[in-house]
């Protein structure tokens, strides 16, 4: 703190009867330094002074840590996600991850090998019965 701060503020907090005045040698000394203070500080440099913007607000470094923070998204997505049951159509699915599958090779999933269905007859026990008797003549 300056040595005016301090000075004030032990002039406010001193008791208005009490006050001590220094030596009017001091004061002047003092007075005649503060006018070649503010005489400094009042002449207008050329060009202004550069170092502020106009209607600049000091931001706060907590603020700005908060905004740029990565923020975790896991439980909204949660929620979004098992809220709705809706299940796409399987033909759709495929056609979106046959889409999105490479070209190559090592992309493509293992065929599936197609069912065989097991070899039987087309006729039946009837037919073969039929056939007995219209070709063997037995009854």
């Amino acid at each position: 703190m300056s040595a005016s701060l301090v000075r004030r503020g032990l002039e406010l907090l001193d008791a208005p009867g009490s006050r001590v005045k220094a030596a009017p040698g001091l004061q002047q000394g003092r007075d005649a330094a503060r006018q070649r203070r503010r005489r400094r500080r009042r002449v207008p440099q050329p060009g202004g002074n550069k170092t502020t913007v106009k209607g600049r607000v000091v931001k706060s470094a907590i603020e700005e840590y908060h905004k740029k923070k990565a923020v975790n998204h896991l439980r909204e997505n949660l929620k979004y996600m098992l809220k709705g049951r809706i299940v796409a159509n399987k033909d759709i699915t495929k056609q979106v991850l046959a889409q999105n599958r490479g070209r190559k090779s090592k992309d493509q999933p293992p065929q599936k090998a197609a069912k065989k269905k097991p070899e039987g007859t087309v006729f039946t026990e009837e037919d073969f019965r039929k056939f007995e008797r219209e070709y063997f003549g037995r009854p």
